[in-house]
């Protein structure tokens, strides 16, 4: 599953760049030096694993986080707090390993087979027999059944993440008995494990309750895990998770699992006083506070998020592609990277993909295909297209101003720095960038309304199958698509790739396509960088895990 950001997780921590320092030159050349520049962002693991015996039994981990608006991780507005809340006390039936091999949930899915028959993919899961929620439900091929329903797109009153592969989906049958089920798609997924790495309990996957059951809401009788709900403070915002006595696995190694909800740039400054076990660090402010802190480790390595400028298509000025093309020549990525990665001894090649990152196979740079840093052909191409620059500087066309809108969560330093610098490097295109501040609390309503017209987010992989997520970017039709770019040939396009069975194949059929998804010029990636984290020391199972999530029962404190 591939998450939005429940906040702007890059941009959280306290790091005091000065506009002035975010300048752009001008020239119409890449900023960064190319020759000092990895080939690939780093792809480490760093995250203290450790097996089930030799963790201990008892004791607390808490961090900063609370529950999101929308809870249910199916749903088109739910966010990674949201995947991750979910985690703690619902099926994690398949993960992956930090690399991305698939690991089955023998707790779950107590065998797994696929087959080909006709060209034909089936795939039949055996469900544990003692699996069942924590209501007493038993957990059965009803419970994939309606995942599957809830998510395939042929009832649109239902609004999921994703309906990909789902729709790929023919039927879910009983298989054997009820413990049993059998999935058959039309052709072959080989992503499929990513459709089913949780699932639904069948009540929670009516319409109304699929919408609006999860709405700041958590429903632990629909749950089942090691854990379960302990507290859900819809005052405080703070949840605890303790063990969960109708579990039928290995029991939690932690009493309790604790989130509490903490501005993000209160995190560093709680980690300090031991408040809290973890911490991001994703600056040189927060890196160096938390350095060298006595009973503490810091863990860094790859990272699976991507960090982009999202153009909403639907805003006056920008529905307008000359405009937006003229923006993105006119933005140094090199200098944004540079100023998001100050005082971090980190560099990685600029971002070219929404959906594959530098460090998988596959990989291609298809943005460098479409789009230079080229400030002065971005004034030309204004120019060709009729707007003038003013006495003050600022362009216009037809007594309108070119004027954008800049959607800054929060008070970050680090978040201001990026926003002076986009302010900088558009000023002297003749395009006045209006900074506009919003509480971090409204970022799920900003996107779901689509309230911007430049906005600064993220999204982390939960897959290694990065190529079956294309449409949700790009596709017109798609929620999940924030800017409203793209045309119906071009869904054509990038539909025909999930059909393709070969993996390799698929992924360079969406390198493909995805270069002219992005000649609509409404999506900038921009930066990934580490995971860092700040973490007191026996913590383990916790950190730099790239595509891993570690099973919450593993999580604890090392003997």
């Amino acid at each position: 599953m591939r998450a939005r950001l429940a906040m702007p997780l890059a941009l959280i921590a306290a790091l005091s760049v000065t506009a002035t320092a975010c300048s752009s030159s001008g020239k119409d050349t890449p900023r960064s030096d190319e020759k000092n520049v990895p080939a690939a962002a780093s792809g480490a693991a760093d995250y203290n694993p450790q097996p089930y015996d030799k963790i201990k039994d008892g004791g607390t981990y808490t961090t900063v986080g609370t529950f999101d608006d929308q809870g249910n991780p199916f749903n088109v507005n739910s966010t990674l707090t949201a995947a991750r809340v979910w985690a703690w006390y619902n099926a994690d039936a398949i993960t992956y390993s930090p690399t991305g091999e698939v690991q089955y949930n023998p707790d779950y899915y107590s065998d797994v087979r696929v087959t080909v028959e006709g060209g034909n993919q089936k795939v039949t899961l055996t469900i544990n027999p003692k699996a069942v929620f924590n209501d007493g439900t038993p957990i059965d091929w009803t419970a994939i059944a309606a995942t599957w329903k809830a998510n395939n797109g042929s009832d649109k009153r239902f609004a999921p993440l994703s309906t990909n592969g789902y729709d790929q989906i023919t039927s879910v049958e009983k298989g054997a008995d009820a413990k049993q089920a059998v999935i058959t798609f039309k052709g072959v997924n080989a992503s499929w494990s990513s459709l089913f790495t949780t699932f639904l309990h069948p009540r929670a996957a009516t319409v109304a309750h699929f919408n609006d059951a999860y709405v700041k809401k958590a429903h632990p009788e629909w749950g089942a895990g090691p854990y379960t709900v302990g507290s859900w403070d819809t005052h405080s915002g703070n949840i605890t998770f303790v063990r969960n006595p109708k579990w039928w696995g290995k029991k939690g190694k932690l009493d309790k699992r604790v989130y509490v909800n903490l501005e993000s740039t209160a995190a560093v400054n709680a980690f300090k006083n031991g408040e809290i076990d973890l911490a991001s660090a994703v600056d040189a402010e927060s890196l160096n506070q938390v350095k060298g802190l006595k009973g503490s480790e810091i863990r860094s390595g790859g990272s699976p998020f991507e960090y982009s400028l999202y153009f909403n298509t639907e805003s006056t000025v920008l529905a307008d592609q000359e405009v937006r093309k003229a923006i993105e020549e006119s933005i140094d990525r090199a200098q944004i990277a540079k100023i998001q990665f100050q005082g971090l001894d980190y560099s990685e090649p600029l971002p070219g993909s929404a959906v594959l990152y530098s460090f998988q196979k596959g990989y291609r740079d298809n943005l460098s295909s479409v789009l230079t840093y080229a400030p002065e052909e971005a004034k030309k191409s204004l120019d060709a297209a009729g707007w003038k620059a003013g006495a003050d500087g600022v362009r216009a066309k037809g007594g309108r101003k070119l004027e954008v809108g800049y959607t800054l969560l929060g008070d970050d330093p680090l978040d201001k720095a990026l926003a002076g610098a986009f302010t900088a490097m558009l000023k002297p295109v003749g395009v006045r960038l209006v900074v506009k501040k919003a509480d971090e609390a409204d970022f799920a309503d900003i996107l779901s309304e689509r309230k911007f017209d430049l906005f600064l987010s993220g999204n982390r992989s939960m897959d290694p199958f990065g190529a079956r997520y294309l449409c949700d970017f790009y596709c017109s039709d798609r929620e999940s698509n924030l800017t409203g770019a793209g045309s119906p040939a071009l869904d054509a396009e990038i539909r025909a790739t999930t059909e393709i069975a070969d993996l390799d194949e698929q992924v360079a059929a969406v390198n493909e396509v995805e270069q002219k998804a992005l000649r609509e010029y409404a999506f900038l990636p921009l930066f990934s960088g580490p995971s860092t984290y700040a973490v007191k020391n026996g913590l383990v199972n916790a950190g730099a895990t790239i595509f891993h999530n570690p099973l919450p029962e593993t999580v604890g404190w090392q003997k």
